[in-house]
């Protein structure tokens, strides 16, 4: 099977059903985001030493896949049934692991400017990507059923990346840079 199928030349796509759509169409932009955060995501666990963090990584990736697949669907639910789900477990797994390294992290007292470090900074272009598939989402429920625990994980994943790239300052003894606003 040739990788390229030409049907896509006129600005249309197929969902998982097989339904034709624009290439703009509201579930495509929420799906396509999701698999740019994964690609992010990807990014960010290739450049990780700490294997727990790349299982959680890869752990996450694949929730993703699973939430793109749902996405795809244009909610048929005799498609959705026989799809993998996101579980509560996979959100207790992000906490858990958000939890464990606040435990090492300074107390906030600012917000935190991106960057420091390349991968810190992959963190964070990743928590924006997340922040944006979540409203995307939002808006596709306006007209098309979307589970709610979709948004319920990638409002904990955003939180995971944010704690995710002060962690990885910590562990490159690289300070955290705080907002302070200037007084003009």
């Amino acid at each position: 099977m040739k990788i390229y199928t030409k049907s896509g030349d006129k600005g249309e796509t197929s969902l998982f059903g097989g339904e034709r759509v624009k290439k703009y169409h509201m579930s495509i932009q929420a799906y396509g985001t999701v698999d740019e955060l994964n690609s992010w995501c990807g990014l960010v666990k290739d450049h990780l030493s700490i294997s727990n963090q790349k299982n959680q990584l890869l752990s996450i990736q694949d929730t993703l896949f699973v939430i793109g697949s749902h996405l795809a669907s244009n909610g048929d639910e005799k498609l959705i049934c026989k799809l993998p789900s996101v579980s509560e477990t996979a959100i207790s797994s992000l906490e858990n692991a958000i939890d464990e390294m606040d435990k090492e992290l300074p107390k906030m007292k600012n917000f935190i400017l991106p960057g420091g470090h390349f991968v810190s900074s992959y963190c964070h272009l990743s928590r924006c990507v997340c922040r944006r598939a979540e409203r995307l989402i939002i808006e596709l429920n306006e007209s098309l059923p979307v589970n709610p625990i979709v948004v319920k994980y990638l409002n904990r994943l955003s939180d995971y990346l944010f704690v995710l790239s002060r962690h990885i300052l910590l562990q490159n003894n690289v300070k955290e840079q705080p907002w302070i606003p200037s007084k003009k």
